[in-house]
């Protein structure tokens, strides 16, 4: 597929106005994307695991108008929030070719985290994923003739959604379906796309059912960098060739233990993949670390409990100071209360979240 395939026909029907939710969650990246190209393009393949608890509820109102203006208001948790706007009216503008009803209605985006705003996680998988969601609903609601013939399936409205979801985030792209999604074009990878994030495609052994996540809140404050600032310094790191290549040499690997069911060698490449993104920060110019003190006290806690319990558990990062502990179903139990008893304490306030795979996006 390609950009001029998500470019509607005219529309068959008018509506005044009306109510649309979504929700969606957040996810967490295997092998990590950092770089990118064009508009939202990524320079390497990605996988990541979908959550389940960290999710966003987006309520779109709409109401038909005159003006060919974009109008909308944000509100976050029942508050106006000025300071989204400027980036959903960027959000706007790329995405007006593939809805082109954008400029005929004035838009309330109503949006809620389950998780707190100023945890830490970021918001913009789960928030860009859910409101792209709500437009393409709204856009069936607009192109169908409720005959049958012309509704388009549940996955082709995922896909757009993760096509539109990709323009305002490119980490929304993988947000829409679950566990695991890819995204970017790969050799080794049936159907996957620079486009849009796709479900991964081949059998998963059995030890990643259910993988649990646990997100440790290290640090809640802004970014010192945005992680769009930091994809841009992509393009003058001296390493980021070889990161690129490395990055789509570990689909291939992690394709291997997904069918496999080799945690062991899921550990190396998931926390490889997490200190090879960090090591592209020191490494870029101007160089930056988002990690903080706590962040390498709870990765050599967890290295020390592994070796000690014979344990399976391991870490990820995002871009920030917050570690993903990732754990089997199996070890739950145990590996929570090492987290309570143990890591806890180098945790904001004690604070961290408990979540799992899940599967996705859902139109309410």
């Amino acid at each position: 597929m390609n950009e001029q395939d998500f470019i509607p026909k005219p529309y068959k029907n008018s509506i005044e106005s009306g109510t649309i939710s979504c929700q969606s969650p957040s996810n967490i990246a295997l092998v990590k994307y950092w770089g990118k190209y064009g508009e939202q393009m990524p320079q390497n393949t990605s996988v990541s695991f979908t959550l389940s608890n960290c999710r966003t509820t987006t309520v779109l109102h709409f109401s038909k108008k005159e003006s060919t203006n974009f109008e909308f208001e944000v509100f976050l948790d029942g508050k106006r929030e000025e300071g989204f706007e400027p980036k959903i009216k960027k959000f706007f503008e790329r995405i007006e070719i593939y809805v082109p009803f954008l400029r005929n209605y004035a838009f309330r985006i109503e949006t809620e985290n389950s998780f707190p705003h100023s945890s830490g996680i970021a918001s913009s998988a789960s928030g860009m994923s859910a409101l792209a969601a709500c437009l393409v609903e709204m856009e069936h609601q607009l192109s169908s003739v409720f005959n049958g013939d012309s509704s388009p399936s549940f996955k082709d409205k995922v896909l757009k959604s993760s096509f539109l979801a990709r323009l305002g985030s490119g980490s929304a792209a993988r947000s829409l379906e679950g566990p695991l999604v890819v995204w970017g074009a790969h050799a080794d990878i049936e159907g996957s796309s620079q486009l849009f994030g796709t479900k991964y495609p081949y059998a998963v052994h059995q030890n990643f059912n259910n993988y649990q996540d646990t997100i440790l809140l290290v640090d809640k404050g802004e970014k010192q960098v945005s992680s769009t600032v930091g994809h841009d310094l992509m393009h003058n790191n001296p390493y980021s060739q070889e990161r690129f290549k490395e990055a789509n040499a570990n689909i291939t690997r992690l394709k291997d233990v997904f069918a496999s069911g080799d945690i062991s060698e899921f550990i190396k490449i998931v926390e490889s993949e997490a200190l090879q993104l960090h090591a592209m920060m020191m490494a870029s110019k101007p160089y930056f670390i988002l990690m903080k003190p706590n962040t390498l006290e709870i990765i050599n806690c967890i290295w020390e409990y592994r070796q000690e319990h014979k344990s399976t558990v391991c870490f990820t990062l995002d871009a920030g100071a917050n570690v993903h502990v990732l754990y089997p179903e199996t070890e739950k139990e145990q590996v929570q209360g090492f987290i309570a008893n143990k890591l806890a304490a180098f945790c904001k306030n004690g604070e961290y979240i408990h979540d799992r795979v899940g599967l996705g996006a859902q139109f309410i």
